[in-house]
């Protein structure tokens, strides 16, 4: 089964049986199947056909991924767009695309074409039904344009075609050992290929369902998971930071959670540690980028976990290393995490010469920097563009902030390269310590100094109340060099 055809066959298989829900609405498999077959004579009605793109403007809601489905059911390809960007950065992204239609509330956004309220619709403006009831989808034509965060020059548009997409879900549905009787709580945004992929698809392709949460709010999370009894959801480190600081009085039940993920960004052992030991709930920590459709590597459900690492390789992929001053792609030692797979994206659009610096001979190079241990699980050392060279010693700023994270008093901690007169450069770190922490600078550079030389310490540290963090929630190092270095 494609997965394109999820909403037909779930419909005809169980009707009366959950898929997806948020806070205004919940859909049967049955009013699942309707609202994608109106939503699609709706986007035809305005011209959209095999091969054209839709962009949707819109926050996490049902709307959404029936848009997403009804797309799909023409042939068409979507690309998300996060709705907190300004108009010019939207704009970029909507032109790039060439988008058809560009979904969402006319009301919020000036560019909005086609209100999503009339997605509910099943006859276009002359009565017609004009959606075909066979999907025109093709394994091989494009299904998701997700832009990447674009923290240097203009976002690049990943193409992923709906091949990448039904590998990457049946890895994680393997992975995660995901069945009929799960349920996603979704809490990561919908213009990011985590939440679209991990949260959204996986569990429908494994005959479970979805509910989507608006915005995650930590002070109300776990009200909703006494509520809505999720099996999973799907995180990034700095949500789990925050649940793990919730006050000590916050004892929920989360009997219904079988196993949480994280993504997104590698996760100190420490954090997870504690997240683990307060919630009583196993963390499988993952790996991957967007150019790869999301996962790349998964400790195992069953199985050791190793804290500390990004897991196996799953089923189906091919992850190695490579050497630039040898170009050997092997195992050993540390070198670039490279990936090849039925999941590594088609290219970049309209950039060939990016895709071909990114993709060579079948193999997406990460940009991280990693190594394997003695049972094969992943270790990421760092990014390579994140690197500090002080003075012609090459530090790797995620070895400084795993040795500050084991602070018991640090909560985040983000380290950068800084200019420095005599070395060139030297590692800057930004702290936010848990609350009521009397924690000083000195504290922390003599409990780093146990396990890390001299030179490797932070030359400064600047204690800040929250890390500021991108759109998907990773830590926004750009932002923080930004305050030591004058932009361009």
């Amino acid at each position: 089964m494609h997965i394109w055809q999820l909403p037909a066959t779930r419909a005809l298989s169980a009707p009366t049986g959950p898929a997806v829900a948020d806070h205004a609405q919940s859909l049967d498999n049955a009013a699942f199947q309707v609202a994608v077959l109106a939503a699609a004579s709706v986007l035809a009605a305005h011209g959209v056909g095999e091969g054209d793109r839709v962009a949707v403007v819109l926050p996490n809601r049902v709307e959404l991924v029936v848009t997403l489905f009804a797309a799909w059911h023409l042939g068409a390809c979507v690309t998300p767009v996060n709705p907190a960007l300004t108009p010019s950065e939207a704009g970029y992204q909507i032109h790039d695309s060439q988008a058809r239609v560009v979904v969402g509330d006319p009301a919020t956004n000036p560019l909005v074409t086609l209100d999503v309220a009339k997605l509910g619709s099943s006859t276009s403006q002359d009565g017609v039904v004009r959606a075909a009831s066979e999907p025109a989808a093709r394994p091989d034509g494009l299904a998701l344009l997700i832009y990447t965060s674009g923290t240097t020059g203009h976002p690049k548009g990943v193409m992923l075609d709906h091949a990448n997409i039904e590998a990457m879900c049946q890895m994680i549905v393997d992975g995660l050992g995901l069945g009929g009787d799960d349920h996603s709580l979704l809490i990561l945004p919908l213009f990011h290929v985590n939440g679209i992929t991990v949260s959204v698809l996986s569990p429908l392709l494994a005959g479970g369902r979805t509910t989507i949460a608006p915005r995650f709010r930590p002070e109300s999370f776990f009200a909703d998971v006494e509520r809505l009894r999720p099996t999973y959801f799907s995180a990034v480190p700095a949500i789990y930071a925050m649940l793990t600081n919730l006050p000590a009085d916050v004892r929920p039940d989360t009997s219904s959670l079988r196993r949480v993920v994280c993504g997104a960004a590698p996760m100190p052992a420490e954090l997870i540690q504690a997240f683990e030991a307060r919630y009583d709930v196993p963390i499988v920590e993952g790996y991957g980028l967007s150019e790869g459709t999301c996962a790349t590597t998964m400790n195992p459900v069953r199985g050791v976990r190793k804290p500390g690492t990004v897991g196996l390789p799953l089923p189906g992929q091919d992850v190695a290393l490579f050497h630039e001053q040898t170009g050997d792609i092997d195992r050993e030692g540390t070198g670039e995490v490279v990936v090849r797979g039925p999941n590594v994206m088609r290219g970049y659009l309209n950039r060939p010469e990016d895709t071909a610096r990114t993709v060579v001979d079948g193999w997406l190079h990460t940009g991280d920097v990693g190594r394997f241990d003695e049972d094969g699980y992943l270790v990421l050392v760092d990014r390579i563009k994140d690197m500090i060279i002080r003075g012609g010693e090459n530090l790797y700023p995620k070895e400084i902030e795993n040795a500050l994270y084991s602070h018991p008093d640090v909560l985040e901690v983000a380290v950068i390269g800084g200019p420095d007169p005599v070395y060139g450069e030297v590692p800057i770190a930004f702290v936010a310590l848990r609350p009521a922490s009397t924690a000083t600078a000195e504290d922390l550079l003599g409990h780093a100094g146990k396990t890390l030389a001299r030179m490797k310490l932070p030359a400064r540290i600047h204690f800040v109340e929250v890390l500021p963090k991108n759109p998907v929630g990773k830590i926004d190092k750009p932002s923080l060099r930004s305050t030591l270095r004058p932009v361009g």
